[in-house]
């Protein structure tokens, strides 16, 4: 099987695309209903100290897409569902009435259920939360998972300081992540804690009392002896990604891959299939792919599946989208990663410019311009006032004292069918008013009369290696499925370059 990235509404893709008793091991780490926007943070470039932009939206309402989910949870058709799931819905609808927190439950609830679904009898699920709905998280897990055999594991306690000012209570230090296993019968690696130098050298050459685990079964006699240390317990002190650390790709709730890798460690084993149905920046599939397991990531946003996908290509050194040469057979392999849900031609790129959804609202911008930019964009998300400006990609420079500066090209994204030479006007107007470099204009249907009309506005120079450039460009789908790309000087990577794992990867585990 190919590692496989999907791209859209988790609850689809795991009802469409995700077999029954498949996965080994999912690990999910979703919104927490902070009522918070979480950024992704980009290198610092041009006049901004720190540029960024949404990465997801954590503030749940209650509109037509919770009535709906609400409706399937109570009407009794959905089979993935218990008896008492439906009552525990049904009383904290009660209890909450219906808004944000309710509409969150919902929405974790169906998502669970599918996820019940196509776990093995021998699988595992880690739900990474916080106090914010955790409580109500587990009872949701409960009704799903141990009303039909499930067993709850753990409620495993991760530990991290980091300074925080907080008023009139203590300082939230910690996150909880449920641990449940669909069966009794479930793989568990035993992990350890390591013993310190002085421990071993105290315990050497004594017989001391033999350690038990909490079934009673003897793990060993002799600490000394045993390598491994302690088997490890449910309350894990490590430090969060500090902003200076190779690992950190600047997406605010990234977790530490040592996480991701105790968690695999424990539930799955080589060859293993991990499923991430929240990928965000793919920290759970970049660590399976380094620890030898099969993975399949989901994500709603193109930011995040174009983060993902530079990042493994950073982390083992080549483009995973793309076929390569097999170092044993020396034939030309397919490649490693099966994309599903990016466009691939103009009918899905038009199915995507015209989704409703406030959620997806931005995607096609996000998918042509980070696509078109190879992820060298940055994506303006301003519902309103953005002021003409869809992206900015930015490269360097020489002014008129010779200094290097950085340069702006401003993107502008039009949809639309009906395309006229005054968008090309307005989006040289804004460059000039932006004092920029120059403008490319996006669009969705081949637009003959704007390339035309954009060869008045001449060129752009760069003085830093002395070359011209058309101060405006007009780029359409079809021409980017073509090959087309982004063909400026230098530009800035504005994402920051993911840590290399040692070269590639021992296995493609196709």
């Amino acid at each position: 099987m190919k590692n496989k990235i999907y791209y859209g509404d988790n609850l689809d893709i795991l009802r469409n695309y995700i077999e029954t008793e498949s996965i080994d091991l999912c690990y999910i780490d979703p919104p927490f209903n902070s009522k918070r926007n979480y950024n992704q943070i980009y290198n610092n470039v041009g006049d901004e100290d720190k540029a960024s932009a949404k990465a997801f939206v954590d503030t749940w309402t209650w509109d037509d897409m919770a009535i709906q989910g609400l409706n399937e949870i109570l009407g009794g058709t959905n089979k993935n569902l218990t008896a008492q799931c439906a009552d525990l819905i049904n009383g904290l609808t009660s209890v909450l009435g219906k808004g944000s927190l309710l509409a969150y439950l919902v929405s974790m609830t169906l998502r669970i259920a599918e996820i019940y679904r196509v776990l093995k009898p021998t699988g595992s699920f880690y739900l990474h939360c916080d106090s914010t709905a955790g409580h109500y998280l587990k009872l949701v897990l409960d009704s799903l998972f141990c009303k039909r055999g499930g067993v709850f594991r753990n409620e495993i306690v991760w530990c991290y300081r980091k300074w925080s000012v907080t008023q009139n209570q203590f300082v939230s230090n910690h996150d909880n992540i449920f641990f449940y296993t669909k069966s009794d019968n479930n793989i568990f690696n035993t992990q350890y804690l390591p013993l310190s130098e002085g421990t071993l050298k105290r315990w050497k050459g004594k017989k001391q009392q033999a350690v038990f685990d909490s079934n009673g079964k003897r793990l060993a006699s002799n600490l000394a002896e045993d390598s491994k240390g302690v088997p490890m317990f449910d309350w894990w002190e490590m430090s969060i990604i500090n902003p200076a650390a190779k690992e950190r790709l600047g997406y605010e709730t990234q977790k530490p891959e040592k996480l991701l890798e105790r968690i695999i460690n424990a539930s799955s084993n080589e060859g293993d299939l991990i499923l991430d149905a929240y990928c965000g920046c793919g920290t759970t599939v970049a660590v399976a792919q380094k620890l030898n397991r099969k993975w399949i990531g989901i994500d709603i946003t193109y930011r995040s599946i174009s983060l993902i996908l530079k990042r493994l290509q950073d982390n083992f050194g080549y483009d995973f989208t793309q076929a390569i040469i097999d170092k044993e057979t020396q034939q030309l392999s397919s490649a490693p990663v099966e994309i599903n849900g990016v466009p691939k031609d103009f009918a899905s790129a038009k199915a995507l410019a015209e989704r409703i959804d406030d959620r997806t609202r931005k995607e096609f911008e996000k998918w042509i311009i980070l696509t078109y930019s190879k992820n060298r964009a940055i994506v303006n998300e301003t519902k309103g006032g953005d002021k003409g400006i869809d992206g900015i990609a930015y490269m360097p420079d020489r002014d008129d004292k010779g200094e290097i500066i950085n340069k702006k090209a401003l993107f502008s994204v039009k949809s639309s069918k009906t395309l006229t030479p005054s968008m090309i006007n307005e989006l040289n107007g804004v460059v000039e008013r932006e004092g920029a470099a120059c403008g490319i204009f996006l669009c969705l249907y081949p637009a003959p009369n704007l390339v035309k009309a954009s060869k008045a506005f001449g060129n752009y120079h760069n003085n830093l290696i002395n070359k011209d450039y058309p101060k405006i460009q007009v780029v359409c789908v079809d021409d980017i499925f073509q090959g087309a790309v982004m063909e400026l000087p230098n530009v800035v990577h504005v994402v920051k370059k993911a840590e290399q794992h040692g070269g590639e990867q021992k296995s493609l585990l196709d």
